[in-house]
């Protein structure tokens, strides 16, 4: 049983797909959550699934699509509501 992880990822990750390339991911690994960029720049996640999707996860996160360029995620451990799915929400 994995915990649910809120994600913050900074670098060049906005305008170049890094969202639609995370809830592809999610879907793909099963993952439950939401995407969104922020008004900082930085673009964060609520990721909640099991411990090994979550971790292939995590590291796609580090990866992101060919034109982003991640230079820090941070992720650590939250206490959230469940959510269904996973999908991208507006910017906060």
């Amino acid at each position: 049983m994995g915990a649910m992880q809120r994600v913050l990822v900074s670098g060049r990750v906005q305008q170049v797909g890094y969202r639609d390339y995370m809830v592809r991911k999610a879907q793909a690994l099963g993952i439950r959550g939401w995407v969104r960029n922020l008004t900082d720049g930085r673009v964060e996640m609520l990721a909640d699934g099991e411990d090994t999707a979550l971790d292939a996860f995590l590291a796609a996160s580090r990866e992101g699509p060919m034109l982003a360029r991640v230079e820090d995620v941070v992720a650590f451990p939250v206490e959230d509501r469940a959510v269904k799915g996973f999908t991208k929400r507006f910017t906060a």
